[in-house]
Protein backbone atom coordinates (compact mmCIF):
# COMPACT_ATOMS: atom_id res chain seq x y z
CA UNK A 1 0.00 0.00 0.00
CA UNK A 2 1.21 3.51 -0.91
CA UNK A 3 0.31 6.40 1.44
CA UNK A 4 0.50 9.98 0.91
CA UNK A 5 3.49 11.50 3.38
CA UNK A 6 1.22 15.30 3.64
CA UNK A 7 -2.40 13.53 4.11
CA UNK A 8 -1.92 10.20 5.05
CA UNK A 9 -4.22 9.00 2.68
CA UNK A 10 -4.01 5.65 0.91
CA UNK A 11 -3.28 6.08 -2.77
CA UNK A 12 -3.76 3.57 -5.73
CA UNK A 13 0.12 2.62 -6.60
CA UNK A 14 0.00 3.96 -9.81
CA UNK A 15 -1.05 7.50 -8.60
CA UNK A 16 1.30 10.71 -9.69
CA UNK A 17 -0.46 12.94 -7.50
CA UNK A 18 -2.10 12.61 -4.62
CA UNK A 19 -6.03 13.01 -5.21
CA UNK A 20 -6.73 14.59 -1.81
CA UNK A 21 -3.88 17.06 -1.06
CA UNK A 22 -2.46 17.29 -4.59
CA UNK A 23 0.66 16.43 -3.73
CA UNK A 24 3.49 14.48 -6.41
CA UNK A 25 3.99 11.07 -5.09
CA UNK A 26 5.91 9.94 -7.85
CA UNK A 27 9.52 11.13 -8.83
CA UNK A 28 9.89 12.27 -4.57
CA UNK A 29 11.44 11.08 -2.26
CA UNK A 30 10.68 11.71 1.15
CA UNK A 31 12.94 11.25 4.53
CA UNK A 32 11.38 11.80 7.82
CA UNK A 33 13.14 13.19 11.21
CA UNK A 34 12.33 13.19 14.95
CA UNK A 35 13.47 16.16 16.73
CA UNK A 36 12.64 17.79 20.00
CA UNK A 37 11.09 21.24 19.67
CA UNK A 38 14.05 23.35 20.82
CA UNK A 39 16.50 21.51 17.71
CA UNK A 40 13.35 22.22 15.08
CA UNK A 41 14.46 26.09 13.38
CA UNK A 42 18.39 24.81 13.18
CA UNK A 43 17.45 21.72 11.76
CA UNK A 44 14.77 23.26 9.13
CA UNK A 45 17.59 25.74 8.34
CA UNK A 46 20.87 22.85 8.11
CA UNK A 47 17.77 21.24 5.42
CA UNK A 48 17.22 23.99 3.25
CA UNK A 49 20.09 25.36 3.14
CA UNK A 50 21.36 21.22 1.66
CA UNK A 51 19.68 22.95 -1.60
CA UNK A 52 17.96 20.01 -3.05
CA UNK A 53 14.51 20.15 -0.72
CA UNK A 54 11.45 20.64 -2.91
CA UNK A 55 9.05 20.80 0.48
CA UNK A 56 9.53 20.44 4.39
CA UNK A 57 6.50 19.42 6.19
CA UNK A 58 5.97 19.84 10.06
CA UNK A 59 4.26 17.16 12.03
CA UNK A 60 3.26 17.11 15.79
CA UNK A 61 3.69 14.27 17.73
CA UNK A 62 0.11 12.95 17.21
CA UNK A 63 1.12 13.13 13.47
CA UNK A 64 -0.83 16.28 12.44
CA UNK A 65 0.81 18.48 9.80
CA UNK A 66 1.51 21.59 11.73
CA UNK A 67 3.37 23.58 8.84
CA UNK A 68 3.86 22.79 4.91
CA UNK A 69 6.73 24.87 3.36
CA UNK A 70 7.14 24.49 -0.15
CA UNK A 71 11.06 25.55 -0.78
CA UNK A 72 11.57 27.26 -4.67
CA UNK A 73 14.92 27.10 -6.11
CA UNK A 74 17.28 29.93 -5.22
CA UNK A 75 14.91 30.78 -2.04
CA UNK A 76 16.28 31.15 1.19
CA UNK A 77 17.37 33.95 3.29
CA UNK A 78 14.78 37.16 3.26
CA UNK A 79 11.64 35.07 1.93
CA UNK A 80 12.25 32.09 4.35
CA UNK A 81 12.37 34.16 7.36
CA UNK A 82 9.07 34.06 8.06
CA UNK A 83 8.76 30.28 7.72
CA UNK A 84 11.14 30.41 10.27
CA UNK A 85 9.72 32.51 13.10
CA UNK A 86 6.97 30.68 12.71
CA UNK A 87 8.68 27.60 13.39
CA UNK A 88 10.33 29.14 16.49
CA UNK A 89 6.66 29.73 17.60
CA UNK A 90 5.79 26.27 16.89
CA UNK A 91 8.35 24.93 18.90
CA UNK A 92 6.50 26.35 21.94
CA UNK A 93 3.32 24.20 21.40
CA UNK A 94 4.65 20.78 20.46
CA UNK A 95 7.51 19.34 22.51
CA UNK A 96 8.47 16.56 19.72
CA UNK A 97 8.04 17.43 16.10
CA UNK A 98 8.45 15.12 13.01
CA UNK A 99 9.73 16.89 9.74
CA UNK A 100 9.49 15.57 6.53
CA UNK A 101 11.74 16.60 3.74
CA UNK A 102 10.46 16.21 0.04
CA UNK A 103 13.39 16.14 -2.29
CA UNK A 104 12.67 15.67 -5.77
CA UNK A 105 14.11 12.41 -8.01
CA UNK A 106 16.51 12.83 -10.64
Amino acid sequence: MVFCSRCGKELVPEANYCPYCGIAVKGVKTEEYTVPSEDLVSRVKALVHEGNVNRVIVKDDKGRVLMDIPIALGVVGVVLAPWLAALGALGVVATNCTIVVERREG
